[in-house]
């Protein structure tokens, strides 16, 4: 874990707890979308039991995990087996504790679209059971990241198929919740769509730094804060640790944070989203980008 989380890490059990068990619903309804779970789904799925390992003794996952095993002990997961596990989900989460809502619904949308893509490629059929899934829950329309999940998807499906270009582009935004440990955000920076940004980060965003503010979320494997603050300014940017509307360039960390509760990213990048749909000209900026100007700027 980043050090920068260690502070927070204690005080979210319950959080990660939630979802946790929230995203694992939403695996189970992505890697069975198609009504097909493949050997890789199955691995992506024991990679989730390895992530939790460290709350496995705890409710609810003391009764969960050891039904997962048992159900995946032969290398199979059966539509009786998944549906066994989503229905002792829900009887975990009937006395009140977890979370419900809006918060419990995006949090499995992340589980279903990493379940989606945990064998590598997305189908025409997989995409189907998605819009279904999608329809079934609008009341999240206007919440980042349904609203661009459902654009780009219903663009795709306008003509029932995926070609190479469109299977990038779900991937790459797809990709963007995938990661079960949080340790990493975006690997591969989206690219357009027209003349729309499809996912969070700007391609190859050209960063001028003379003026401009910068806030950053998440946490970096290269520096701490302080030490990009201090090289923002050198360069005759501005810092601020707050999401406003005067942010030109939200620079997101190259780890996540294990804390936040939708998935890979937190309160800042859902502000910066909210932000761009009103026409505010800010950028999300990845990490790997930000270096690169950096050392564009200074020559080296």
């Amino acid at each position: 874990m980043h050090s920068d989380h260690e502070t927070y890490f204690g005080f979210s059990l319950l959080s990660r707890l939630n979802k946790s068990l929230e995203t694992l619903v939403g695996i189970l309804e992505g890697i069975s979308i198609d009504s097909i779970i493949n050997a890789r789904e199955i691995d992506f799925l024991n990679e989730w039991i390895r992530y939790c390992d460290d709350v496995r003794h705890l409710h609810p996952f003391n009764e969960l995990i050891p039904v997962i095993n048992t159900a995946l002990a032969d290398g199979v997961l059966t539509e009786e087996e998944k549906l066994d596990i989503l229905w002792l989900c829900n009887r975990l989460d009937t006395n009140g504790v977890y979370v419900k809502g809006v918060l419990r619904d995006m949090q499995q949308l992340h589980g279903v679209l990493g379940g989606i893509l945990a064998d590598g490629k997305i189908t025409e059929a997989e995409l189907t059971g998605l819009t279904d899934w999608l329809s079934e829950h609008d009341h999240l329309k206007t919440c980042w990241p349904y609203d661009e999940v459902e654009s780009l998807v219903s663009g795709v499906m306008l003509d029932g198929k995926i070609d190479d270009q469109e299977q990038l582009l779900l991937q790459r935004l797809f990709s963007e919740f995938i990661q079960l440990a949080d340790d990493k955000t975006i690997t591969n920076p989206p690219t357009l769509m027209g003349d729309q940004i499809v996912g969070l980060c700007t391609f190859s965003p050209a960063i001028k730094f003379e003026g401009s503010w910068f806030c950053f979320t998440g946490a970096s494997p290269r520096f701490k804060r302080r030490e990009l603050k201090e090289v923002v300014e050198r360069l005759g940017g501005k810092f601020t640790d707050s999401m406003s509307g005067k942010v030109d360039y939200l620079v997101i960390g190259a780890e996540g944070n294990p804390c936040w509760a939708y998935a890979c990213y937190g309160r800042k990048v859902e502000a910066a989203v909210n932000y761009r749909k009103t026409g505010r000209n800010v950028q999300l900026v990845h990490e790997i980008d930000f270096h690169d100007a950096v050392s564009d700027v200074l020559g080296t």
